[in-house]
């Protein structure tokens, strides 16, 4: 089983139920089990949310053409079903992998201000991959279904 799906959202927060209910079909059309569900489902709405607030803050990317696209892989692989799902924007070069993960022993008080999300999405998902390429930032997420 192989199937794809590709949406493109403006890149605003009040956009995200729309991209939520495309991707939560998906995954109950494939049976994905509901813990698998729930964490891309987390993860690509900190991912999503994240583009909307800060990709396109310091670009001059008119409003119309400020957009973030889901690419959705959904297969049946060796090790069992898996989500590929990809985010493209076009906003200012932004590696969400290249900052090291926030110290979590460290008290709340303590600690620095932001990259909590972004570490729960990277020890939620089997796999995170970026890169800058053509203009767009592409972020890949995997997740065994």
């Amino acid at each position: 089983m192989r199937r794809e799906e590709t949406r493109s959202y403006p890149a605003l927060v009040e956009q995200w139920d729309e991209a939520l209910a495309f991707l939560e079909g998906l995954l109950e059309e494939v049976e994905a089990s509901p813990k698998a569900q729930m964490q891309l489902l987390i993860a690509i709405e900190e991912l999503f949310v994240n583009v909307a607030h800060y990709a396109y803050t310091e670009t001059d990317v008119p409003q119309k053409e400020r957009t973030v696209r889901l690419d959705v892989i959904i297969e049946d692989g060796a090790e069992g079903r898996v989500a590929t799902v990809t985010l493209t924007d076009g906003g200012i070069p932004y590696d969400p992998l290249a900052k090291p993960d926030p110290d979590i022993t460290l008290s709340a008080e303590e600690r620095q201000l932001g990259g909590l999300g972004i570490y729960m999405v990277k020890k939620s998902m089997d796999d995170m991959r970026y890169v800058y390429q053509d203009g767009q930032n592409v972020l890949t997420v995997i997740k065994k279904l």
